[in-house]
């Protein structure tokens, strides 16, 4: 489980967009984000939460389906 930082992601608004899925992993530079089994939607990588650099482009491509939450604050 991460220490710093919680990823929230809410398939529901994902799967709206086509190639959104796609795009999260893509857009991650520390792979947080993987494509899930079902089509349009992504899964959390757990061991690399811990890795994000809080660069925000995740939320800048879905500011509805991602949300990244500090535990620290």
């Amino acid at each position: 489980m991460a220490m710093f930082i919680r990823v929230d992601v809410d398939n529901t608004v994902i799967e709206k967009t086509a190639s959104l899925a796609d795009k999260l992993v893509e857009v991650c530079p520390v792979k947080i984000f993987k494509l899930a089994s079902q089509p349009n939607a992504v899964e959390v990588v757990e061991e690399n939460v811990d890795e994000c650099t809080l660069c925000d482009l995740c939320t800048q491509a879905t500011p509805e389906g991602v949300r990244v939450v500090k535990l620290y604050e």
